[in-house]
């Protein structure tokens, strides 16, 4: 019998996940889908299977650590069930009788997803329990590095779908090897597409046909300002920084510290394990880097000492190094240093002032990163007021540790995510973080309503009284 083609593969994947839709949309009810989103949930954070998938990502991609991705799998997963625990996303959604307007949610279909090799189990894992929660099935399209992780994941997943008698087609992967014909595929042949990862991906999916969510790349750039408890900022920016050795498009990528403070600053960088280097030693630590114009696979998302070793700094940096701050001026093509370095290292820039550094930050997120996020550590509460009102960005994180705060955290109101809209700046469909309300069609019924007609004088008295008729 001859062998399917990458292409019958993919639609005969489509299909089973069609048929198994329709059964659960037909057999709905918002128990059933609370149901299925927690199998999902408990089949990534049962703590002997969350440290097993945990240590598949790292030993499959060679991004991040264990520990800090159990964590993430167990964080990420736990607030998204948090957000959704009493989200109504089947039936009668919302009814307003003095607008005659009664919603009523309905599944999208068949979700196709792509996800990132930096987190090829929170990530999913996001996805699915979005789409199984608003009735939709999945089919996910992992990184090449990441199809040994996601089909362990889909493995879990589908032992707690047998549990509650729910068919294990709703949750499916395109089978390995990943091809982009395959991928391609998927996002002419789904309903929706997700996509989080490289910029080639997103684009492929706004150009696919089919209606997508993108996410934009990250590059943040956090300001520190005369005003901010520097100890404390120093304290946030390490945390981050180091999380998962810096695998987060969240993670802080630069610096820009008014100068005033810029010195004490250096010194509570080091306090926590930040090693200032020159400028002097900028192209030194670009020339390693990045190799042949990409970034290296020795230094991106690995541990602080493999970090130095790959950045030829033993003996430039203290014993106990834990991420590498770089001094340097130089925003935009030419200066690599001002863009995403997915890293323990982070750039430095000195500003005058406050202005001087939203200016900077101006000119940071036009040349990368525009509309993702921005931070600030400060004390003066109006200055995240006008980066937000001046600045090309979706979210301005004040004073927290910028990669746990822009996906949703537990002290702030964002809704837990792992994929950032980033507008119409990042060239998005979107400008939140993505959540449940992304995986839903509403279906409205309008009822007739007495009519509310103005008078034309009631509209424009103010408008002619300031310039007349």
């Amino acid at each position: 019998m001859p062998l399917k083609t990458d292409i019958e593969q993919v639609d005969q994947i489509i299909s089973r996940a069609r048929k198994a839709q329709a059964e659960f949309e037909i057999n709905g009810s918002q128990e059933l889908y609370d149901k299925a989103a927690q199998a999902v949930g408990w089949a990534i954070m049962e703590p002997s299977r969350n440290k097993e998938l945990a240590e598949l990502a790292v030993s499959s991609t060679g991004l991040g650590n264990v520990i800090d991705k159990i964590t993430k799998n167990h964080r990420k997963t736990l607030g998204l069930l948090r957000d959704i625990a009493n989200i109504k996303t089947f039936g009668v959604v919302d009814e307003n009788p003095d607008k005659g307007l009664t919603k009523i949610a309905r599944a999208i279909g068949v979700i196709g997803a792509v996800v990132p090799s930096t987190n090829p189990i929170a990530t999913p894992a996001n996805n699915i329990i979005n789409a199984v929660k608003c009735g939709n099935a999945i089919i996910l399209s992992p990184s090449p590095k990441g199809v040994i992780g996601c089909a362990r994941l889909l493995g879990y997943i589908h032992s707690e779908f047998s549990k509650a008698d729910i068919n294990p087609d709703l949750v499916q992967m395109i089978p390995a090897p990943g091809t982009k014909d395959k991928t391609q595929r998927m996002l002419e042949k789904t309903d929706l597409v997700i996509v989080t990862g490289s910029q080639n991906n997103v684009r492929r999916a706004y150009t696919s046909g089919t209606p997508a969510i993108g996410v934009g790349a990250g590059n943040v750039t956090v300001i520190i300002d005369e005003t901010s408890d520097l100890i404390i900022a120093a304290k946030k920016i390490s945390a981050s920084k180091t999380f998962d050795n810096a695998t987060s498009c969240s993670s802080e990528n630069s610096l820009i510290i008014v100068d005033a403070i810029y010195d004490k600053f250096i010194q509570a960088l080091a306090s926590v394990g930040g090693s200032t280097l020159p400028q002097s030693m900028e192209n030194h630590i670009i020339d390693r880097l990045w190799e042949n114009g990409h970034l290296s696979r020795h230094a991106i998302a690995q541990d602080a000492r493999t970090l130095i070793d790959a950045l030829d700094l033993k003996g430039d940096v203290p014993e106990n190094t834990k991420f590498i701050c770089i001094e340097t001026q130089g925003i935009g093509e030419a200066y690599p240093l001002s863009g995403e370095k997915l890293s323990r290292v982070i750039a430095l820039y000195r500003a005058s002032d406050f202005d001087d550094a939203i200016m900077k930050s101006k000119k940071m997120l036009e040349h990368s990163g525009a509309g993702h996020s921005i931070g600030i550590h400060t004390n003066n509460t109006n200055r995240a007021k006008k980066m937000a009102m001046t600045l090309p960005t979706c979210r301005v994180i004040v004073n927290q540790a910028h990669c746990f705060a822009t996906g949703g955290s537990f002290n702030n109101g964002l809704p837990f995510s792992l994929s950032m809209g980033c507008g119409s700046w990042g060239g998005n469909s979107i400008d939140e973080n993505l959540h449940w309300k992304h995986f839903l069609n509403i279906t409205n019924i309008v009822c007739e309503i007495p009519v509310v007609e103005p008078l034309v004088e009631d509209i424009f008295s103010d408008y002619w009284s300031s310039v007349g008729k």
